[in-house]
């Protein structure tokens, strides 16, 4: 089961988000539409998004559509740097890395904890 949560930060322009477990297609769904909501409310391009991906799961491949969405949504936002804090995973690492390259997001780190 997977879980996610969004808060922006006006003051530090960040976009704070912590995403947990393993994610289905519907967990994927929900948190594209609560995405958009909050982003809708600043100008990304002035702000930067930090993805805690530390208790994530790598994704099965039925959900990796789902995931390449978000990283095409994350692009097309415009937030200056996208940033992905994770666990020592080198499985999670690549998964994340390799998606990032097939859809062209090219301002992205990933931190490993």
């Amino acid at each position: 089961m997977g879980s996610y949560n969004l808060a922006a930060d006006n003051a530090a322009k960040r976009l704070n988000v912590k995403v947990e477990g393993t994610m289905s297609e519907k967990d994927a769904g929900g948190f594209i539409e609560q995405y958009n909501q909050i982003v809708s409310t600043f100008d990304p391009t002035e702000y930067e998004i930090v993805l805690d991906c530390t208790t994530l799961n790598v994704s099965t491949s039925d959900v990796l559509p789902m995931l390449e969405q978000c990283y095409i949504l994350y692009k097309q936002s415009g937030f200056h740097k996208v940033v992905f804090t994770i666990a020592k995973n080198p499985v999670l690492k690549m998964q994340l890395g390799r998606v990032a390259r097939s859809t062209k997001l090219e301002n992205y780190e990933i931190i490993e904890l």
